[in-house]
């Protein structure tokens, strides 16, 4: 396998459930606790610009309402993203793709950022994210890692911007998951924690290929996962499990 330039430990939507999730106060919370690695969602608004938001509709995470690519970034970017979670993060706005690049460079944290496509705009979606990406971090030495569930939108990354390294995210772990990344020319394989057992992480090990898993919580798991071999782990649980 080809170096792997990310750390083990990943906070889930930036800080797992400790701040409003896919937020910069989310991103600052687990630096705070030591993770030097992100997870979060893009999505693209009605308008194009790409942000981060994990549902295809506002109401749960927002003040908001309804389905968000619908609606213009200057009327999303007025949104109240943090008063769901609690009081303490009231007025918390949804933030933009760049806005967490800045944030992220500047502090040395490595990202993963899903590509996360309303339905219909896979293609379009893996574009501009990849595309942005590309020129967020066009003099990092750590690229980016893109995933998403969304096959066409890996395709499309891959073909706006082939040098970026790009994951499967699964919830199963297909039959044919050689093929699959092997089609989308991908480093590493994203699976659900439990779809995972100790034999499928050493066939993608030889097969020449990365393993990250989400999101599990509880520390003898994440040691137990580590111990399969695991390259990765995206968890919500920062409180409990610690970057060593």
């Amino acid at each position: 396998m080809k170096g792997w330039p990310y750390p083990r430990y990943v906070a889930h939507r930036g800080a797992g459930k400790l701040a409003p999730e896919n937020t910069l106060a989310a991103m600052r919370e687990g630096y705070a606790l030591g993770y030097r690695m992100v997870e979060f969602d893009v999505k693209l608004s009605a308008d194009g610009v790409a942000f981060l938001l994990h549902d295809d509709t506002l109401d749960r995470t927002t003040g908001g309402a309804g389905r968000a690519d619908v609606l213009p970034w200057a009327e999303l970017s007025q949104l109240d993203a943090g008063s769901w979670h609690s009081a303490a993060y009231a007025g918390e706005p949804l933030p933009t793709f760049a806005a967490i690049a800045r944030w992220a460079l500047a502090n040395g944290v490595a990202c993963n950022v899903e590509i996360k496509p309303a339905l219909g705009s896979e293609r379009d979606t893996g574009t501009a994210v990849a595309r942005a990406a590309r020129a967020l971090w066009r003099e990092a030495q750590v690229p980016p890692l893109l995933s998403s569930f969304a096959e066409d939108a890996l395709a499309a990354a891959r073909a706006a911007a082939p040098e970026l390294p790009r994951a499967l995210l699964v919830e199963e772990v297909p039959a044919d998951w050689q093929a699959r990344l092997a089609r989308l020319q991908c480093i590493a394989l994203n699976a659900d924690w439990r779809a995972l057992e100790t034999e499928t992480v050493a066939a993608v090990h030889r097969s020449g290929y990365r393993v990250l898993t989400y999101t599990p919580n509880d520390p003898q798991r994440v040691a137990q996962l580590l111990a399969w071999g695991v390259d990765a782990i995206i968890t919500d649980a920062l409180d409990l499990v610690r970057p060593v």
